[in-house]
């Protein structure tokens, strides 16, 4: 295979830069980030993380932040941990005092450990974030797996195969391509992202303005009436 075959073509650049600028409509909304599914061995301690973003400060007198625990899909929820103005553990019956907050809002981060994990522990943990002038309060749930045993060690064993150089130069080709490609999108979206942020933070001052405006004109100037 000749060696401009291994080149990067510029469709496939185009396509992968418009891929990563899609991303930035979704920095509009606050977006909670976790971990679909977490392993934990019996007995362990196991952190639960969960973070998030925001075009907003995190202001401890507006800010909330919900824990849940469902056992089943079709189960309640049942909520242990839970932040108004600081951190309350609920200390639920099943969990006791094994839960601790390890989090920190102020770094847009609400991850929470759970020690000595049991059996029972299994089941889907839900993480609700809201941090006003956002008006969408964001949601992620992890599922949590208890092991009895360590899962056995994947056998990291490479086999050497015919032509091994010429693999090995065309992966560095395409690592270094999408290595490029990453930090230009990167570049791009952080851009996006911070316009679209202060986009958002005027328009909610706009409508701050507009509403205090309004509730002037429904007042009325109380000397008016007088003369």
């Amino acid at each position: 295979m000749s060696p401009e075959a291994w080149l990067p073509q510029p469709t496939l650049f185009l396509t992968g830069l418009s891929l990563l600028l899609s991303l930035a409509p979704a920095a509009l909304s606050m977006e909670v980030m976790a971990p679909a599914t977490i392993n934990a061995l019996n007995g362990s301690s196991v952190k639960l993380s969960c973070t998030f973003n925001s075009c907003y400060k995190v202001e401890n007198k507006q800010f909330s932040l919900n824990w849940t625990y469902q056992e089943c899909s079709n189960c309640s929820e049942e909520l242990f941990l839970q932040f108004r103005m600081k951190i309350m553990n609920k200390q639920l019956d099943r969990f006791g005092n094994r839960v601790e907050f390890t989090g920190n809002p102020t770094k847009y981060d609400v991850s929470f450990t759970l020690k000595n994990v049991q059996l029972e522990d299994e089941g889907t943990y839900n993480c609700y974030v809201l941090n006003p002038p956002d008006r969408h309060r964001g949601h992620a749930s992890i599922s949590l797996k208890v092991l009895t045993k360590e899962p056995p060690k994947h056998d990291s064993t490479v086999a050497v195969i015919g032509g091994a150089s010429v693999a090995k130069g065309a992966g560095l080709n395409f690592f270094f391509f999408f290595v490029l490609i990453s930090f230009l999108g990167r570049v791009i979206l952080m851009e996006n992202v911070l316009l679209m942020c202060q986009t958002k933070q005027r328009l909610n001052t706009d409508d701050q303005k507009t509403e205090e405006e309004g509730k002037t004109d429904g007042e009325g100037n109380p000397d008016e009436g007088t003369k």
